[in-house]
C-alpha cells in the first residue's frame, strides 16, 4: 500500500519573482506528481467490498487492538480476539463432546485435553453427588435384601382321601362324606398328608441398570 508524496510543492513558486525561471510550472512535474497519485490510488482498498491481498493488518489506535471479550460493538476482530473467546468459553475444567474422535486441541488450535469419562453417564452435582465423583454400575444383581416388598401365593388341590374314626356301638353302620365304618373299634383310610412347595425362579445373573443412551466422545481441558 502506497501513500502519495507531493514531489513538486507548488506554493513556494507563487513566492519567487517574476521571471524566475523556477516559479514556471513544468509539464515534467505535473507529470511526475499525476503518477503518484495513480501510483497510491492503484494500491489503495475501495471503501465498498474491497478485496485484501498479502497478509492485512488493522491500523494503530483503537481498531486495532485486541478488543475485550463480549465486546458488542462495530469494532474488527482479530484473530487474537476470536482465540481468547474461545479459551474464555472453554477454559481449564471444561469438558468437550463430540460424535468425531478429533482432539478438541487440534480443532482449537490451544489447551491441553484428555479423554474423560470413559464409560460413564454425566450427572449434575448436588448435596449427594461432588464434581468429578465417580459411582454407579452398568449391572448389578438383585439380592434378598435389594428386592423390593412382594407377596408370594400358592394354590393347593386337595386330592381325594378319607379321614378315619370309630363307632362306639357295635351293631350298626355310620357313614358320611369322610368315608364309612361298621364295626366298633375299626377305622377307615387314613387321612392323606399334603405338602406345598413354592418354586424358585430367574436366573441369578446380573441385571442391565442403563438408561437408553448415545455414546459420544469425551474430554476434559487439563491445562
Amino acid at each position: 500500500m502506497t501513500n502519495y508524496t507531493q514531489s513538486t510543492n507548488f506554493a513556494t513558486k507563487d513566492a519567487l519573482t517574476s521571471g524566475d525561471p523556477l516559479k514556471i510550472v513544468k509539464g515534467t512535474e505535473i507529470n511526475t506528481e499525476f503518477a503518484n497519485i495513480a501510483i497510491a490510488v492503484a494500491t489503495k482498498a475501495d471503501l465498498a467490498s474491497p478485496s485484501f491481498t498479502g497478509t492485512p493488518s488493522l491500523p494503530t489506535g483503537a481498531t486495532g487492538v485486541t478488543q475485550s471479550f463480549g465486546n458488542s460493538s462495530t469494532l474488527l476482530a482479530t484473530t487474537a480476539f476470536v482465540q481468547a473467546a474461545l479459551q474464555i468459553l472453554h477454559p481449564i475444567g471444561s469438558i468437550y463432546t463430540a460424535t468425531v474422535s478429533t482432539n478438541p486441541g487440534t480443532l482449537f488450535g490451544f489447551g491441553t485435553w484428555t479423554t474423560f469419562g470413559s464409560g460413564r453417564m454425566l450427572i449434575s452435582q448436588d448435596g449427594t453427588y461432588t464434581a468429578g465423583s465417580t459411582g454407579g454400575s452398568a449391572t448389578t444383581t438383585l439380592i434378598t435384601a435389594n428386592l423390593p416388598s412382594h407377596n408370594h401365593t400358592a394354590t393347593v388341590t386337595d386330592p381325594t382321601h378319607a379321614h378315619g374314626y370309630t363307632t362306639p356301638l357295635g351293631g350298626f353302620t355310620l357313614s358320611g362324606s369322610g368315608g364309612t365304618g361298621s364295626n366298633a373299634g375299626t377305622t377307615s383310610s387314613a387321612a392323606t398328608g399334603i405338602s406345598v412347595a413354592i418354586g424358585n425362579t430367574g436366573s441369578g445373573t446380573a441385571a442391565t441398570t442403563i438408561s437408553p443412551y448415545i455414546a459420544v466422545y469425551m474430554w476434559q481441558r487439563t491445562a
